[in-house]
């Protein structure tokens, strides 16, 4: 047995069994690049379920967090700090909403999103108005409230039951949205591209339609934007893509590069309904967190940011769709921007292992789904390099 395989065995020895271990040992990271204890190279295409949009190490980041962890880490909430200020300004003055709050997490800022709808539709339209609307094939976390919305955790009876009052449609199908609104309806919840279904978008005339539908029945709208948000499909938030606006979304992820912390963002009439007392967290918003949030927002929002991130989109997607075309071994591609899923013939687990050995790291989307989400400073060079590791993978494999 190896050293690393020891290794492996002895922490997986002592974990809660929650994820089945990877065959490697992660060491340290550069850009998209990722490098194990035996010193192979990977390009990133997963960081952490699209966690790291900056990339790992990244210079601006890195000084942010130092300097800043020399000043002040962590405070109460109810404390401003100039932090506080700056990533709230940030966020406030380039997108469409009113008001933020902070969290640590994508589920925690589904929740406060959950929290916040159902208190404003008890305020205004009465008690009895506490339903929610989610999709099929939908992920919003892991939490009671999230996982309650998240359709594949009802195949988890164990953990049951779930908040009540919850109802699935089919997205893209805004027939079936109306059959379930009801004077009980306070909120429809959406991703705008599905993660964990599989990397399906939203089509534009549906979630116009659900916004119609919104404004017209005083419903809240609210954008899971955890995963697609800042950056990852092109432009800054994700419902920018498609032109619609929700009253409230939920954000993680991309939006602290790696550093745990999330936040949800509503509009005024919205986000006024959680007042003193009826919400809170012990880390969200501290002087650490929402200095690196304005870092990496600031860096964003310099005009070459996304300008790459949709010419690398480009690349990728033609080069996949001539792969496609020139080969029966690529079923579907899917996703925008730099979210993309690959539907293949190959089992995906043995698809995955394969890339991994060589030198491509990504993850599993739904059942079948290769899901690529490298950073968003992903060169053209390195896209090329994505593409001649997947070709090579795919010519290696047998159906």
């Amino acid at each position: 047995m190896s050293d690393t395989q020891k290794i492996i065995d002895e922490t997986f020895e002592m974990l809660v069994k929650t994820y089945a271990p990877q065959p490697v040992i992660l060491d340290y990271g550069k850009g998209c690049k990722a490098w194990d204890t035996d010193g192979k190279e990977y390009i990133d295409c997963s960081v952490g379920y699209a966690v790291a949009s900056l990339g790992h190490a990244h210079p601006a980041l890195l000084k942010t967090i130092n300097d800043q962890a020399a000043r002040m880490m962590i405070c109460q909430a109810s404390y401003t700090t100039k932090e506080k200020l700056k990533a709230t300004k940030l966020l406030v003055e380039n997108s469409c909403f009113d008001l933020i709050y902070f969290s640590n997490s994508g589920t925690e800022s589904v929740e406060a999103s959950l929290k916040c709808a159902r208190k404003w539709a008890y305020e205004e339209k009465g008690e009895e108005c506490n339903e929610i609307i989610a999709f099929h094939k939908s992920f919003h976390g892991r939490t009671f409230g999230a996982a309650s919305i998240t359709e594949k955790c009802h195949s988890q009876p164990f953990f049951g039951p779930y908040i009540p009052g919850v109802h699935f449609a089919t997205l893209n199908d805004l027939a079936s949205v109306k059959e379930l609104v009801s004077d009980k309806t306070a909120a429809i919840i959406i991703e705008p591209v599905q993660g964990e279904g599989g990397l399906v978008p939203a089509d534009k005339d549906f979630l116009k339609g659900l916004r119609q539908l919104c404004d017209d029945e005083n419903i809240c709208l609210i954008f899971d934007e955890v995963q697609v948000g800042f950056g990852r499909l092109g432009t800054l938030h994700a419902y920018e893509s498609f032109g619609v606006e929700p009253d409230i979304s939920a954000w993680a992820k991309g939006i602290g590069s790696g550093f745990p912390v999330g936040a949800m963002a509503a509009k005024e009439k919205f986000g006024r309904a959680l007042t003193v007392g009826t919400h809170g967290t012990t880390f969200g918003g501290n002087p650490l967190a929402c200095a690196v949030v304005a870092c990496v927002v600031s860096e964003m929002l310099k005009p070459e940011f996304l300008e790459n991130v949709n010419k690398v989109s480009g690349i990728l997607f033609d080069g996949l769709n001539e792969l496609k075309r020139s080969s029966n071994k690529i079923t579907d591609i899917r996703g925008k921007g730099l979210m993309i899923g690959i539907d293949t013939v190959f089992d995906i687990s043995n698809l995955i292992s394969t890339l991994q050995k060589n030198g491509l790291m990504a993850t599993q989307a739904g059942k079948e789904t290769l899901r690529l989400v490298p950073p968003l400073v992903l060169s053209e060079d390195e896209a090329k390099e994505v593409l001649a590791i997947i070709t090579k993978t795919l010519s290696e494999l047998e159906e």
